[in-house]
């Protein structure tokens, strides 16, 4: 497990129109919206212009239909060609006309015969006996509102029959490219209309919610720059706030930056709260400390003066000072503890110069190989010197509490090992044991004043301990401006601190 000593950094900023934004989502929808309306109103531009054009179309059917038609004598194949409107059936709407004026009827086989009155207006594509063959297939279909067929080498054609009062049946076709062919012009000038205007709503969207979001882009800058400002210690100032202009109730986004700056302010009221009261406990701390060590300097003396002075004493009477002496030299090095982290917390003035750190370390191990001989203490130092910019007093302190720490919560025979390496600019001490590690309950707060792990880093018999060793550790390192971590489990635990190299 790793402690880092600072907060990790705050996510990046979305990136505009990136997935997932709220721009991103506003723009497509938008422009979605645009395009299915766009569409719609196309495919309904377009039903009503088919309906207009084909009963334009079947209108013209109609008056051509209804015009009289020059008759010869049936079975005649003379043709028309004089100019009146009562001889000539004409197309009142444009060419392409198709037009068969006959009667029908049934020989004795019962097969349908077809006698002309003239003969058939067509086009030049369409010969005479398809359009002869095609009344016959439309024959029962007479009076019925005009269709739609296909005729070989005419393509589609709108057609009406009708019989007259004189058994005389009219076939009139109109060629159904006059529906087909503006239709599909007006289709293609739809699409391309359709294109335009969801690329214009496209970049008209993205322009307008850029513009709709830019206060609350600059309300999550701020936050982001909130999120950055160190207030896990000190007065706990926040002298960031939203724009006056961002934080106008009333639009959506000024609410959501007027709340802000209310949320900052009782915010910074909190840190004032309470960096005041941590600032009276360390005060309170610093000045009983300093007031319990004159007594406390006085009762060891009292103590060990009375049982030197004594030549004779009872042997509970010596036990009872015995242990007026150990408690009260406990007593002052729980003091001393508290005067330094308070002195740590409120002027972390530390001497720093270049320090042989190899040589510290050695020093060190030295101390507590001579403290505990029931345990393993290894070395593994570089072989070029390692040289830090630290205090040399609180650095020694500092490996001295971790081997104490070690000593303390493993049992006879663990084996303490203790390396140093140069590592990319810093200076790294390690003390490793194969101890029963440190309760995973208590990890996060391991470094924490009076924090213990009793329960499961067995005590050394007749050993004490504080709970401030790790704390004075974790202190005494962000003084220096370096790290400590922390990686455990049971069989193997870490203790790691980094110090910029000199």
């Amino acid at each position: 497990m790793t402690l880092p000593t600072t907060p990790p950094a705050p996510a990046p900023a979305p990136t505009p129109m990136g997935k997932g934004t709220l721009s991103r989502q506003l723009v497509l929808r938008t422009t979605a919206l645009v395009a299915l309306v766009t569409v719609a109103l196309s495919m309904f531009t377009a039903l009503a212009s088919f309906q207009i054009l084909q009963q334009q179309l079947d209108s013209r059917l109609e008056s051509a239909i209804e015009r009289p038609a020059f008759r010869s004598r049936p079975g005649s194949t003379g043709t028309n060609t004089g100019t009146d409107e009562q001889t000539s059936p004409g197309d009142p709407g444009g060419s392409g006309l198709i037009r068969v004026d006959a009667t029908l009827g049934q020989d004795a086989a019962g097969n349908l015969v077809v006698t002309l009155y003239r003969d058939p207006t067509r086009p030049d594509s369409i010969s005479r006996a398809t359009v002869v063959q095609l009344l016959a297939a439309v024959a029962n279909r007479v009076n019925a509102a005009p269709f739609t067929v296909r005729v070989n080498g005419g393509g589609l054609y709108r057609v009406q029959v009708r019989t007259d009062a004189n058994s005389v049946t009219t076939m009139v076709g109109l060629p159904y490219s006059e529906v087909t062919s503006p239709m599909t012009s007006q289709l293609v000038m739809a699409g391309l209309l359709t294109i335009g205007a969801v690329v214009l709503s496209y970049v008209a969207a993205r322009r307008v919610v850029e513009t709709s979001l830019r206060p609350l882009t600059r309300l999550a800058a701020t936050a982001n720059q909130v999120s950055n400002l160190p207030l896990e210690s000190g007065e706990g100032l926040v002298p960031i706030r939203v724009a006056p202009q961002d934080a106008n109730p009333a639009s959506e986004v000024g609410q959501v930056g007027l709340a802000f700056n209310h949320m900052l302010d009782n915010v910074e009221n909190a840190l004032a709260v309470r960096h005041r009261s941590e600032t009276k406990v360390r005060q309170f701390v610093a000045d009983a400390s300093h007031e319990l060590r004159n007594p406390l300097a006085s009762i060891r003396g009292y103590a060990e003066l009375t049982r030197r002075g004594s030549e004779e004493l009872p042997e509970d009477a010596a036990h009872a000072l015995g242990r007026i002496e150990a408690e009260s030299e406990r007593m002052s090095a729980l003091v001393q503890d508290l005067l330094l982290l308070a002195r740590l917390d409120s002027e972390p003035t530390l001497d720093l110069q270049p320090t042989d750190v190899t040589e510290l370390v050695l020093n060190a191990v030295s101390d507590a190989r001579a403290a505990s001989s029931e345990r393993t203490w290894g070395l593994d130092l570089p072989e070029d010197p390692v040289t830090a910019r630290a205090d040399a007093h609180r650095l020694h302190q500092v490996v001295a509490n971790l081997l104490a720490n070690a000593r303390t919560h493993t049992p006879p025979g663990t084996r303490v090992e203790t390396t140093l390496r140069a590592e990319g600019g810093w200076a790294v001490i390690s003390v490793t044991d194969n101890g029963p590690g440190v309760p995973e309950e208590i990890r996060d707060s391991v470094f924490e004043r009076f924090t213990r792990a009793d329960s499961s880093r067995v005590r050394q018999a007749g050993g004490s301990s504080t709970g401030l060793g790790l704390a004075i550790v974790s202190a005494v390192v962000n003084a220096h401006g370096g790290q400590v971590l922390l990686d455990s489990a049971p069989g193997h635990t870490t203790f790691s601190i980094r110090i910029p190299l000199a």
